[in-house]
């Protein structure tokens, strides 16, 4: 193995033999963490501002003060720090599919792992985000049909584009407004798409929430030269 790159863990699970990588970049020689699924690559932490961008429109979104929030996705855990980063954030959830991400944190193997765990506002949770929302007791395991101020989901690659079939069903009407229903007045819903804005998509916000609305994140790509895109999605109950 060679010193510019380090498998630093590796597990088969239900979804497919995810790993957590190391390599060192030959340009600016920090540290790139990789996150892969299979042969999918889930997140770098080269690529960052899509994850952030999701928390600070969200947040953007939301008057007032200790604001109770969730977070589907851990990854790397930028979309949750980014939260935290926010003083009027009370509490937050993070829920994850896989313990063995969730255990990436809590050892301390990835650059934010410790930072999270430490935070006493933060409990990370694994479970079935998409399950959890149509399910009788939602999303926090100790208080049964709680409701938050937002709602922020960075699991899928797109509202047309998911992990597992299973995921399909929450990106329709009858899936948001069920998701909807776990929101506090005023609450905010925001999404992160790999892909452009999806006029499809925008329609059904448009049915189930007050406001909504689609940003283009840009982000330098130092891998293919010039500027990439993200889509968050941000709707108001």
């Amino acid at each position: 193995m060679s010193a510019r790159f380090e498998e630093i863990d590796y597990s088969p699970t239900a979804m497919g033999d995810i790993s957590l990588r190391r390599r060192r970049d030959p340009v600016s020689g920090q540290d790139v963490y990789e996150v892969k699924l299979g042969d999918e690559f889930l997140m770098s932490s080269l690529f960052t501002t899509g994850e952030i961008e999701l928390a600070r429109l969200g947040l953007a979104k939301l008057p007032g003060e200790e604001l109770d929030i969730v977070v589907g996705g851990l990854g790397l855990g930028y979309t949750a720090q980014a939260v935290l980063d926010d003083a009027r954030v009370r509490s937050l959830i993070v829920v994850d599919a896989l313990g063995e991400v969730i255990e990436w944190h809590r050892r301390g193997l990835v650059p934010l792992g410790a930072q999270l765990s430490s935070d006493a506002r933060c409990r990370l949770v694994q479970g079935d985000f998409f399950a959890m929302a149509g399910g009788a007791h939602g999303w926090d395991p100790e208080v049964a049909d709680r409701r938050f101020h937002g709602i922020f989901l960075d699991v899928d690659h797109a509202p047309d584009h998911v992990l597992h079939p299973s995921h399909a069903a929450l990106y329709l009407p009858a899936g948001l407004r069920g998701l909807a229903d776990r929101l506090h007045p005023d609450g905010v819903f925001a999404l992160w798409s790999n892909d452009p804005p999806d006029e499809r998509f925008l329609t059904v916000l448009a049915e189930v929430f007050t406001d909504s609305g689609a940003h283009v994140v840009d982000f330098d790509n130092p891998l293919q030269g010039g500027t990439a895109t993200n889509t968050v999605y941000v709707a108001r109950k």
